[in-house]
């Protein structure tokens, strides 16, 4: 096979920092396969998300185009069936595509937004139905229920509608920690004989190290059962049967559901790091000048006994539930890095590594305790929008690192670049390989970062809207509903403890940050369908 047509093997965790890598800078999780990777490959150093949220930023990977282009805005809204995907495109080049774990590119729940939230009234005659909507395509009908929970618990065997935005097999796993459903039910529902008596809080172990941090609790699936050791065992049984045929490449995406919450890392994993050994971040009990209100509403509540920590949208926590929260953030990521081991030796074994690209990332960081605050959805913080990047193959010269500016737009391009294919017109990034192997500088003054909140995923009342710019120095946001900004100087101010947004002495910067913010805003318009003149 040619190196022109390299196999890829694309690695993609769920809601995994930056700096939660030993190669990112991070002396205390244990990650060396994930650090080997880095030490043979190109490590991006300012990737950030277009969103930084689950199925937005998951669709824009998948597409190479923003969520105001996918129309994947938030979480809840799925990817349209009829877009074209980085996948379609390498299926009709001839390459077998696979996706083992999860892809978050459909919806999950059954719950229902108030019509208010997107300024529906109740007052006059409803439109028809085929009406109801700005655009005569649905996408709520059961083609959208691929990876809708409340089905697959009613029949765990009912297996993925193929193909399923361009996988031609996929195997998919549904939500988190120990509650993964989806196909990974029915695996384990063979394996064991009441595996519902082994998930979730209320049939934890015994809590004997007093964690007593949110939606933590100690598991009662072993290690081998645990979905982690699914998605590894499944995407080794996929690459031993394609290097059954190497002369045809491939496309695996195998995808991890940890290290997001709930935290619930078995066996070993759980007690692999002692909370007390954890840094307290330095933001959590710091000075901010003039923060966010939304972060100063989620401590309130915190204080004040109202606060709701169960959920996926972000919560006020004290210092011991940080650094617990962070202990058991870093047992799962250990957890997955010892699967990236034996996936990467299962690549030697079957002599597939000297023509195969491995790219690890993940969707999305989370707060982590920054500022007092976990997980994501609404919040812009360095943690939250800064994703690892790596990308390792063995036709190219390892151990770079790149600080050029990229972003999630740029996954397809540098897929199909690599792969010698073409992208579709749309696709709105750019080869970051590359450009950085060739120290070229795509055409951008930053990266802009989407984020549209439904409120049930913030805990609000509105909907929530968030804009943000970073320029590899400067991070600005713009809370759009809240009237509000900030603007902070990440070289002289890395923890964002000094909102410049009102400060005088900052006026011309953030004038010059506007502008290109708006520049490059305008850059993603929309430019599909591709128009025909005539005459």
């Amino acid at each position: 096979m040619s190196a022109k047509h390299p196999n890829f093997l694309f690695i993609i965790t769920d809601q995994h920092r930056a700096d939660h890598l030993g190669c990112y800078g991070n002396d205390i999780v244990k990650t060396p396969h994930m650090d080997s990777l880095a030490e043979k490959g190109l490590t991006f150093d300012k990737f950030y998300v277009a969103s930084p949220t689950c199925t937005p930023n998951r669709a824009t990977l998948a597409t190479g185009r923003m969520p105001s282009a996918t129309g994947v805005t938030t979480n809840g809204f799925p990817l349209p069936l009829d877009t074209v995907t980085l996948m379609d495109l390498l299926a009709s080049a001839g390459y077998r595509t696979a996706l083992m774990g999860k892809a978050h590119l459909q919806y999950m729940t059954d719950r229902t937004v108030r019509p208010e939230t997107f300024a529906v009234t109740t007052s006059g005659e409803a439109p028809p139905e085929n009406l109801s909507q700005a655009l005569r395509r649905r996408i709520d009908g059961k083609e959208y229920q691929n990876e809708l929970r409340s089905v697959w618990d009613k029949n765990p065997k009912r297996g993925v509608a193929l193909p399923y935005y361009g996988f031609q097999e996929a195997k998919i796993a549904l939500f988190h920690g120990d509650r993964v459903g989806g196909d990974y039910s029915a695996w384990l529902s063979e394996r064991h004989s009441d595996p519902d008596a082994l998930r979730g809080p209320e049939n934890s172990l015994s809590n004997t190290k007093n964690i007593r941090a949110p939606q933590a609790w100690q598991t009662r699936v072993p290690e081998e059962l645990y979905p982690t050791t699914w998605v590894t065992e499944l995407t080794i049984d996929c690459l031993e049967r394609y290097a059954k045929d190497p002369d045809k490449p491939f496309f695996i995406q195998c995808g991890y559901t940890d290290p997001h919450h709930p935290f619930t890392p078995p066996g070993k994993y759980w007690d692999m790091y002692d909370p007390n050994d954890i840094p307290v971040p330095v933001s959590l009990g710091a000075q901010h000048t003039d923060p966010p209100p939304f972060i100063r509403h989620l401590k309130t509540m915190l204080e004040d006994g109202t606060a709701i920590r169960d959920y996926v949208h972000p919560y006020a926590v004290d210092e011991v539930e940080a650094q617990q929260s962070i202990a058991l953030t870093y047992g799962m990521t250990t957890m997955v890095d010892d699967g990236i081991g034996r996936l990467l030796a299962k690549l030697d074994d079957l002599g597939l590594s000297e023509n195969t690209v491995v790219i690890y990332t993940s969707d999305h960081g989370d707060v982590m305790g920054d500022h007092g605050v976990m997980l994501k959805h609404g919040l812009h913080t360095e943690g939250v929008i800064r994703m690892p990047f790596i990308w390792t193959d063995p036709q190219a010269k390892g151990g770079m690192r790149t600080d050029l500016l990229s972003s999630a737009i740029d996954f397809t391009p540098s897929i199909l670049g690599r792969a010698g294919l073409q992208p579709f017109s749309g696709v709105q990034g750019v080869d970051i390989v590359s450009a950085a192997r060739n120290s070229f500088k795509p055409d951008r003054a930053g990266i802009i970062i989407e984020a549209d909140e439904l409120p049930e995923n913030v805990n609000v009342e509105k909907f929530f809207r968030v804009r943000s710019f970073v320029d590899g120095r400067w991070r600005m946001t713009l809370w759009v509903d809240d009237d509000f900004g900030e603007m902070y100087d990440r070289k002289n101010d890395p923890h964002e403890l000094d909102n410049l947004w009102n400060n005088s002495q900052h006026k011309e910067t953030k004038s010059r940050l506007l502008e290109q913010m708006l520049k490059e805003q305008y850059r993603y318009s929309e430019l599909m369908p591709r128009p025909i003149y005539m005459g």
